[in-house]
């Protein structure tokens, strides 16, 4: 009897210790911190990207237009 409840006790240890382990475990992160990071760096990228279409828009994009024209514009 003093054995059986010897080895009940060293379980409950053991799986306390392995519950407060986990309640003081800092590693892993949630979905939902996951999904803000992937939000927010799509949101940032579309503003880079609509930041840089209205920089170049007058000077870059007229004359790459020209170009791909004249390029494909071959009649000879």
């Amino acid at each position: 009897m003093k054995n059986l409840l010897l080895k009940k006790e060293v379980q409950a240890i053991t799986i306390f210790s392995k519950v407060a382990n986990i309640f003081k475990s800092k590693k892993g992160e949630g979905y939902v911190d996951s999904a803000v990071k992937i939000l927010i760096s799509v949101v940032l990228g579309a503003l880079l990207l609509a930041g840089l279409y209205l920089l170049f828009k007058d000077t870059v994009i007229p004359t790459l237009k020209a170009r791909i024209i004249d390029m494909f514009n071959y009649s000879g």
